[in-house]
């Protein structure tokens, strides 16, 4: 019970510190009419997934970079990007890439200084540790708190956009797989 009591006390002090404005401020840049393609390696790359799941629940056109389904970027698409260093060479560079083609690019990170957040249009700074020792220090391993905490700020997120949409539960609900 100590361990739980240990790790949600770590969650909420970074939760604290996240930013509700920055979430409001990349607002605009998702919008139904433009596709969102989300990146992140490794667990960031799970969070990125959970999320782009979640959008296409509320409605949106998104896609995982990586997949074998995902189309070619075009400009004035959005580009979310996870890494909790923000210097993730392969997040990096493909970031670099979207916004040489002219995307609306979203980073989440704990380096608001990261090469990640500076190529960003929109920063999310989530200070979660991290495995290069960024962020708020954490008894949990490697990056394990930023992975948690920005799991958490992205479902904040997807419930911004579903209020501002005016998308219901049962709406999500319709778009959910339904054969399991």
């Amino acid at each position: 019970m100590e361990t739980i009591k240990t790790i949600m006390t770590e969650i909420n002090q970074v939760m604290d510190l996240v930013d509700e404005k920055q979430l409001d401020q990349a607002l605009p840049v998702f919008q139904k009419n433009k596709r969102i393609f989300v990146i992140g390696a490794g667990r960031s790359g799970f969070q990125a997934k959970g999320f782009a799941m979640r959008l296409m629940h509320i409605g949106y056109t998104d896609y995982v970079m990586g997949e074998t389904i995902t189309p070619s970027i075009q400009k004035g698409d959005t580009w979310v990007a996870i890494s909790g260093s923000g210097t993730t060479k392969g997040i990096v560079n493909d970031t670099k890439a979207a916004k040489k083609l002219g995307l609306d690019i979203v980073a989440l990170t704990s380096d608001p200084e990261s090469p990640l957040a500076q190529l960003a249009d929109q920063v999310i700074i989530v200070p979660g540790a991290t495995k290069t020792g960024a962020g708020i220090k954490s008894v949990q391993l490697l990056s394990t708190l930023f992975d948690q905490t920005v799991h958490i700020t992205l479902d904040a997120l997807t419930l911004k956009l579903a209020k501002r949409d005016q998308t219901s539960n049962e709406e999500a609900l319709h778009e959910h797989v339904n054969v399991e």
